[in-house]
Order: structure tokens, then sequence, then C-alpha cells
């Protein structure tokens, strides 16, 4: 049996949830049942499986029981948590008939979809991380792409015309849901990502799209959000909301505007680089040892999120990067002032898209309220500075007297969880409420009168008054008295050794009281709800003060770190070039135990490319990707860890670091590098940064050179990067002296009794050799390979040695030059075979023998 059985087969309430199930077919529906939600047939069993809960049965059909599973309704938000975290969406259908006035089952409707991109419950969601809905849409070679945090309300819009483009987009934003059309020609692109969401072609179509968006914003055309031509992802963007209105089923008041993403405002950012920079993520998919595990000290995870945005979309607006740095090197002196107070200001940005969606608990309106109680002083803490950007975010961060007014009148200092039992509403906000309380509350000290007056009346010394959840107000006396009770005492209820009676005055105070509490509850939601509207007006206002504090939170917490871990402010120059002195790694320099060796890069137009050898460990590679991670920093606004550091113009950071099989896409590591390879050369400009660690490793070694060899004189060249070039081919060292621009650098090490100290310091000039043996030493491999390696390597020395030392042809820059003939090869020429007797044959032969 599966939930499509004929409908005839089942009670009317079975009947109800398959119907509503059959309206929701592709996800789990949680059936509101009293106090629990269940589910049925393979619901239940694909939730039993999902959740760990019991598979149970109720009724039967057809001749069979129906499976059931179920979770109570006040710890849905823990199994709900787990769903989400798998993926998976859950449609909410809960009672909105009264059971009273009922005939058959009572009236459900589902009241929300619940799916991972479209969560706003603070328990489902991961406080300091955005939790991205996004949609995609092709056609032919463009692609169109929207995004929407629906706990901040932040759309934005993207296009692109290239699949490595679209790759990089989808890597930097990460969305936790991702809607895409029937026919996507692109499924590699997006095929291994979680919380794919396949929908309708017609979702998105452009005229509905920009129908829904206009009406969305109130407005007649989207020419004043600048996104009127970008018809592809308009087509995303329409299909995007129109899934968030079908599984919210509210109004989205919180979705105001859209903003259009351009790459030309951003250092871009290939998938390889944000990858191998390990920017939020480390290379074991973690998060531990990333720069943002180092730079996110942040009080408020608004903050942390709009942090970690910065670090995926560094901006090439200078002056909106010398404003950020201004307010940092200020910010300096106040870090103590302005720390306490940012830290309690919590998650507003997600706290009023709750209050937007409706769905906003009573400690979010607490939460609310001690931040606003907290601005006038973050008003003039701010007053004192002299940075026009630090007055602008001040101007936003506003104040909201009448807000925490209405908040402090209205909620009461802690607040529970959940309005459903009450006990929200602060004493004082509202007269009616109050004199209810007072009727219910008054109760305890009329039952303590009314039982101190029936014991000395009737002289029963057992006589008690109490209240039962079931049956009411009631008068116990114990079995051994019951026989003085007077005739006017009604039995309610019999037990063990008490019986227990009503009587008409306590009757009539039991309704009067029961009768209060349900009506002061009833009031109280009421007065609950209109809060939600009394703040609706102000939404707008308070969404631009949350973002302006976020925004304070990320300055304050770059100006915490430029003084704790000695960063210094880096200058931004409009002439092309990079100078670092003394840099550091922003991750290495925090875990080493030793201190961190320090390194300057100096990079021109007339110095574009340098040649890094040096050995395994040496320090290539953290030397390339501290460069890559300071003009990060620096394009961020932030601080940098270096002594000095004059950045120019960089449109885009390249990193091809490393690489591993992706045999989930049947491709070889050298298939992985050779793509990376090509993006760079195809995207890659004057502007650039460039680092190539490795080229052509995975290939045979003349292969290899020959690949390395090329890219490198193309980057030279043609594209004119900024490179930093690493290699273990000595031949490419040979390349300054055939190029302009072209520099050798090499890290260097110290042998000693089969032992390696690495220097870790950059020098000029090629390296002298590579330590391979030695490092294999290191890491334990067997001292007789390492001894028959060394010979080997002496062998293939002598015989490349001429090769090595000869000159290249520099008309053809030829790097691999036919060596001169061997004192072998010149006896061998003298040789007659044909005139030699045996005697003299085997004289040359060991004189030949000796030779070699």
């Amino acid at each position: 049996m599966t939930n499509k059985d004929n409908f005839t087969n089942h009670t009317p309430m079975m009947q109800q949830y398959l119907k509503l199930k059959a309206e929701n077919p592709d996800i789990l529906l949680f059936y509101r049942m009293g106090d629990f939600y269940e589910m049925f047939y393979d619901d239940a069993k694909r939730a039993s499986q999902l959740l760990d809960i019991s598979l149970t049965k109720r009724g039967s059909s057809n001749g069979e029981p129906i499976p059931m599973a179920g979770v109570p309704y006040h710890a849905v938000e823990s199994y709900l948590a787990k769903l989400i975290s798998l993926g998976e969406s859950v449609a909410i259908c809960e009672q909105i008939g009264d059971p009273a006035t009922s005939k058959g089952p009572v009236e459900r409707k589902v009241v929300r979809i619940v799916t991972p991109g479209t969560v706003s419950d603070e328990s489902l969601l991961e406080d300091r991380k955005d939790n991205l809905l996004a949609s995609i849409w092709q056609h032919k070679n463009h692609y169109g792409y929207a995004t929407l945090d629906i706990s901040s309300g932040r759309f934005y819009v993207f296009e692109c015309d290239s699949f490595e483009a679209m790759q990089a987009e989808l890597q930097r934003t990460n969305p936790v849901e991702l809607l895409y059309p029937e026919e996507f020609q692109s499924m590699p692109l997006i095929e291994h990502r979680h919380g794919l969401r396949r929908r309708p072609q017609w979702d998105f179509d452009l005229e509905t799209a920009k129908q829904q968006l206009n009406l969305q914003f109130g407005t007649n055309d989207l020419v004043g959000f600048g996104v009127e031509a970008c018809n592809y992802a308009l087509c995303a963007a329409g299909c995007l909301l129109q899934y968030v209105k079908d599984t919210q089923r509210t109004a989205l008041p919180h979705i105001r505007s859209i903003i259009k993403q351009s790459a030309y405002d951003f250092v871009v950012l290939d998938a390889a680089t944000r990858h191998n920079l390990e920017i939020t993520e480390n290379l074991s998919g973690g998060t531990s040892n990333t720069v943002a595990d180092v730079l996110d000290k942040t009080q408020t995870a608004m903050g942390s999120r709009m942090l970690k945005r910065w670090l995926h979309s560094p901006i090439r607006d200078i002056k909106i990067l010398q404003n950020r740095q201004d307010a940092i090197a200020e910010l300096q002196h106040h870090i103590d002032d302005a720390l306490p107070l940012l830290k309690q200001m919590g998650d507003l940005e997600r706290v009023l898209a709750r209050l937007a969606l409706h769905t906003a608990r009573p400690r979010d309106f607490a939460r609310l309220r001690d931040a606003y109680n907290l601005l006038p002083q973050l008003h003039l803490l701010l007053g004192q500075f002299n940075s026009p950007y630090l007055q602008a975010l001040r101007a936003n961060i506003n104040q909201f007297d009448h807000i925490a007014t209405l908040l402090n009148n209205a909620i009461v200092e802690v607040p529970p969880a959940i309005i459903r039992d009450g006990g929200v509403i602060a004493t004082g906000y509202h007269s009616e409420l109050d004199e209810l309380r007072n009727l219910a509350d008054g109760a305890t000290n009329y039952l303590e009168q009314l039982e101190i007056r029936e014991r000395e009346t009737l002289g029963i010394d057992t006589l008690k008054v109490g209240f039962n959840a079931v049956h009411g107000y009631y008068i116990q006396i114990s079995r051994g008295q019951s026989h003085l009770a007077p005739i006017h005492y009604t039995r309610r209820q019999t037990l063990k050794n008490v019986e227990r009676y009503i009587i008409p005055e306590l009757k009539e105070y039991e309704d009067k009281v029961l009768t209060s509490k349900g009506r002061a509850l009833t009031l109280e939601k009421h007065l609950y709800e209109q809060l939600f509207d009394l703040l609706m007006p102000d939404l707008a206002d308070m969404q631009t003060s949350a973002e302006a504090i976020a925004e304070l939170d990320v300055l304050t917490n770059l100006a915490e770190r430029a003084l704790t871990l000695n960063y210094q402010r880096p200058t931004l120059s409009t002439q092309a070039g990079i100078e670092i002195q003394d840099g550091r790694h922003v991750v290495i320099e925090q875990v080493l135990q030793t201190p961190f060796i320090r390194n300057s890069l100096h990079l021109s137009p007339t110095r574009r490319m340098l040649i890094i050898t040096g050995p395994n460990m040496g320090g290539k590679s953290t030397y390339m990707r501290q460069a890559a991670l300071i003009v990060l920093l620096a394009y961020i606004g932030s601080f940098v860890p270096a002594s000095k550091a004059v950045i120019g113009p960089v449109d885009r950071i390249f990193t091809r670091i490393g690489a591993s099989d992706d045999l989930a896409s049947g491709r070889s590591t050298f298939m992985v590098e050779m793509t990376e390879t090509a993006n760079i050369m195809h995207n890659a400009t004057k502007q650039s940064l460039v680092l190539m660690d490795e080229i052509g490793r995975g290939t045979s070694t003349y292969d290899g050179l020959s690949l390395a060899w090329a890219c490198a004189e193309n980057l030279a060249n043609e594209i004119q990067s900024m490179t930093l070039f690493a290699t273990h081919y000595f031949e490419l060292t040979q390349l300054p002296e055939h190029m302009q621009g072209v520099y050798n650098v090499h890290f260097d090490a110290i042998e000693h009794d089969n032992t390696v100290a690495f220097i870790h310091e950059v020098s000029e000039g090629a390296a002298s050799k590579s330590f391979g043996i030695a490092v294999a030493g290191l890491a334990g491999v067997p001292k007789t390979i390492l001894k028959r390696a060394k010979q080997k390597l002496k062998e293939l020395e002598v015989i490349s040695k001429q090769s090595a030392n000869s000159s290249i042809d520099k008309s053809q820059l030829s790097f691999i030059n036919e060596p001169e003939p061997s004192e072998v090869e010149e006896a061998l020429k003298q040789i007659d075979p044909d005139a030699l007797t045996p005697k003299q044959a085997l004289e040359i032969l060991y004189q030949l023998k000796k030779l070699v």
C-alpha cells in the first residue's frame, strides 16, 4: 500500500491526510494530531530511518496495517533541524478548525513548508554562516543566477558567460538549496551539490519574473534597481521568489530590493583559488586553521557572516577600502568601549527577518528590546569619532527610542520561549489583561481562606482545598472523616484514602477563575500579535540599522585583530605592482610553535615574474599563499601581516597549487591541474596575481617541463600578469636570461648527516639543488633506498652535466641541448669491428669498461 490508495478505503481523517499529501508529494508531511506531528505510509518509513524514531501502526487499509511515525509537537524543532541538515524539506500541517465545533475531522492545512534554503527559525540555522537559497538559469553559454538570504532579505543577481565563472560564483555563495530548470544543460556544474530542487521550465519565464518582482517591491519596473536588462538573472530571480512565496505562505516585507553583482566590482577569485587559500574552509573540509578562523572574533553572528562575505568578495573600490582603513585606525583606540556594547546587540538581522515573517518568538522581542536600550550608549561612543565613514554608520544605526519604550513596557524581563502558555506580556501594559490575571492569581488566597473557614466550621482537621487540571477545584477529606461531610458537599472523585467534593460556592469561583485564565491567555496572544503590526512600519529602518551595526562589528573586530596580531595598514596604489616587506602567512604564523620567518616580495612592471626554486617543505607554497592572502586582506579594507605593504590594482587572484583526482567527474590529477591552468591562461590579465606551483608534474618529465616552460613564457611575454612561479624544473631558472621582467628567487636548506634544515628565507637567484632525497629521509623512507637514490642521482648528474651547464640557444629558446660526445662515444667511433682480432676486441672491451 502507498499514500495513493483509493480514498474510499480510509477513515475521514485518513482521507484528509491523503488529500494534503497529494498536494505535497515529494516532501515529508508533518500532520498535526493533538500533541504530535504524525506521518503515515512511505513518509513514516522514511522518517523513521532519517530520524531514528519508532515505526508503529495505526488502523488498516485493505486489511494491511498503516505504517505510522510521529514526533512530539514541543520538540519538533530538533527533528526539523536534523531533516534540514540532511537536505530534506517538510510541509507543516496544522489544525486550523475548532475541535469543539467541527463535525468529523478538524480542518487542517499546510501553513508553511520548511526547506534548507527558506528556514528562519533560530534553532534550524547556523548562526555564523549565511544560509542561501539560490536559483540558476542557462541559455546557450549565458548563465543567470540569483541568491536570497531569507533570514536577512538580502537578494542578489549575477550573470556570466563561462562555465568557470559560474563555478566560482557557486563556490563563493555555497547555497544550501539550489533551484534549476528541468532541461538544464550544465548538470556537471551542479550535480554533486546538496539541496538540488528541479523546477518546471515555466517557473523561469521572464515576463512572469518581472511581474513577480515588481509586485514584491511595489514598483512599475526594475530600472531603479539597475537589473532591467539582466534577463538571464531575472529568470532565475523570478523562480526563486515564487518558490519562497509557495513555501512561506505569508508576506515577505523584509525583501525590499534586488542588487546586481558584477565581476568588475570585485577581485575575482575562481573556485580553485577559494579552495587553495582556505578562506573559510580548510583543504579537509573543516573550519579550523582557516583565514576566517584567525580573523573572526566578531561579537555578533551577523558580523561574523558579513566578515565572511567580505573575505569571499574583496572589492576594488579604493575609496570604500580607504574609508574602512580610516575607521579601523580610529577604532583601535576605543576597542575596550565598543566590544561590550556590540556583544549585547545579538543577531538583530535574523530577529528582524522572523519579525517580518511573523515567526518571531518572545525572546526575539526581548533581544530587540535589550539591543535598542543600548543604542543611546553606542551613539554616544560613535559621536567621538572623526571618520566620516563611522559617522555615516552612526546615522544608519539610528535610535529607536519609541520601539525600546514599547518593548520595555510590553515584554517581561525574561520571557518564556513560546507564547503558548502566556506569561510574555508585562504587567501594566494592558489594564484588562492585568484585571483578568489578578482574578486568576487571587485564587491562591481565596482557596487558603476557604480551607481555614471550612476546617473550623466543620471541625474536620484533614480537610484540604486543592486544584487538579482534570477535575478542577475540590475539597478533600480523608476516608475516615468523610462521614462528617455536610449534605451540600457533592462527591466529585473517590480515591484510595480520600474523598473529593465540590460545593456550589467553589464551583462558581472555579468557573469564574478558569474563564478569566482562558480570556487572559486569548487577550495576551492578541496583544502579542499586535506587536508585529506596531513594529512593521519601522522594519526597513531597523534592517538598515542592523546592517550598520554588523559592519561596525566587523570593523571593530579588524581593529582588534590588527592590534593583537601586529598587522599594519597597507597602501592601496593606482600604480601597478606589489611590494610587501616582512610578510607573514595569516594562518601559519598562528599555528607554528616557533617564530615565523618573515619574507618580502617585490613585483612591478619591470619585475613581473618570479621563478621560485628550492626544496620541498622549504617554504615556496607558504610564500606564495601569504602574498595572495595579504592582497586579499588589503582588498577587504583590513590591515595586513607585514611591516609595510603597497598594493597596486588587482583584478583577479589565481592559484594553481596542488591537485588531487576528481574521480567523481572522471578527471585525473593531471587533468585537474591542466583544467585549472587553462582557466588561468584564458582569463588572467596584466592586473592579475597568478600563483603557479609545480606545473607539469603530473606527466612525464619532458612533457611536464615543456608545458611549464610554455606557460611561464606566455605569462611573462603575452599576458604579463604578476606571477609567482614555483618549480622543481631547474631548466626554468634559465628563463630570466632570455626574457625581460623574469627573475629567480629561491629558498635554501642545509644538509648534514642525512638530515636537512630548512632556512625558510627567500633569497635572490636560483636554488643550488632540490634536497628531495633528504626530505624523503625525513619522511621515513628506508636508508637502503636513500643510499641507492643518491648513487643513481650521481649517475644522472654525470650524464646531464654538460647539458645543464651548456648555454641555451637564444634564437630558439631551446631548454634541452644535444649533449657533447662522451669519451666512450669518441672511443667507439675509432673502432672498426671488422678489422679486430678476438684478442683486440676483448682488450678494447676492458678499456671501454674503465671509461664507464
